[in-house]
C-alpha cells in the first residue's frame, strides 16, 4: 500500500498528480507545514512537519514523503522518478537512456529553475503585498530567461521532454516551472513552453489534483 505524506498545498502536489496519472490507490496522511500553523505546539494542532510522529518518517521535517510497502522515500522529484519506474508504464523510462534523461531534467529543474521560480511565486503572488519585494521578483525573472529558453528549445522538437511522449519528466519540470507562471513575459518569449504548460494543465489528472488542492484550507 502506498502512503503519501503531505497536503496538496505543498510539493506533495507533484506526487499526487503522478499517482492520479497512473491510477494508483494510495492513502494520504495530511501532514501540513509547521510554519502555516499559528501554534504548532498546541495540544490540538494537526500533524505537521515538526510533529514527532512525522519526524520518525522524515527527520528532515519536509513534505512529501512516501512509504511504499515499507520503502520510505523523501524529495518529491526523486519520489516521482521512483514511482514512474515501478508503476508508470509509458510515464516511466523505456530504457536506460530515457532513465538518464528523466533524471537529468528533474535535477535541472531543481538547480536551474526552482531557486528563481519560487521567488517569483513568493514576490508576485503568494506573500501578502506588504511582504513582496519587486526587486527580488525582477532579479528572478531575469535569471530565468536563459533556462526557459533552453527548455523552449528542447520542447520545440516534439512537445515533450523525453521520448516524444508525456512522462514523469514533464510532470516534474512543469510543476517547478508552474511557480513562475505569474511572470507572463517569460512565456511570451517561449511559445513552446507556454503550449506545453497548457497541455500539461489540461490533463484530467492535473485538473483532479488542482481541484483537490483548491478544496484544502488555504
Amino acid at each position: 500500500m502506498l502512503t503519501i505524506y503531505g497536503v496538496h498545498r505543498s510539493r506533495a502536489s507533484r506526487t499526487i498528480w503522478l499517482a492520479h496519472e497512473m491510477g494508483l490507490t494510495f492513502e494520504q496522511v495530511k501532514v501540513i507545514q509547521a510554519y502555516r500553523l499559528p501554534n504548532p505546539d498546541a495540544p490540538d494542532a494537526p500533524i505537521h512537519t515538526r510533529s514527532p510522529a512525522f519526524l520518525k518518517i522524515n527527520p528532515n521535517g519536509h513534505i512529501p514523503s512516501i512509504d511504499d510497502d515499507g520503502l520510505v522515500l523523501h524529495e518529491s522529484l526523486a519520489i516521482n522518478l521512483y514511482l514512474a519506474k515501478r508503476y508508470g508504464g509509458v510515464l516511466g523510462p523505456a530504457d536506460i537512456a530515457e532513465d538518464g534523461q528523466m533524471g537529468m531534467w528533474s535535477v535541472w529543474a531543481v538547480t536551474e529553475v526552482e531557486p528563481q521560480s519560487i521567488q517569483i511565486l513568493y514576490h508576485l503572488v503568494a506573500r501578502p503585498p506588504a511582504e513582496r519585494d519587486p526587486a527580488i521578483a525582477r532579479a528572478a525573472i531575469d535569471a530565468l530567461r536563459a533556462p526557459i529558453a533552453v527548455l523552449d528549445g528542447a520542447l520545440a522538437k516534439t512537445g515533450f521532454l523525453v521520448g516524444g511522449r508525456f512522462t514523469v519528466a514533464d510532470i516534474n519540470v512543469s510543476e517547478v516551472v508552474r511557480y513562475a507562471m505569474a511572470a507572463e513575459e517569460l512565456f511570451d518569449a517561449a511559445p513552446a513552453v507556454r503550449a506545453w504548460l497548457q497541455a500539461c494543465h489540461a490533463r484530467p489528472a492535473f485538473k483532479r489534483m488542482m481541484a483537490e488542492r483548491e478544496a484544502e484550507p488555504a
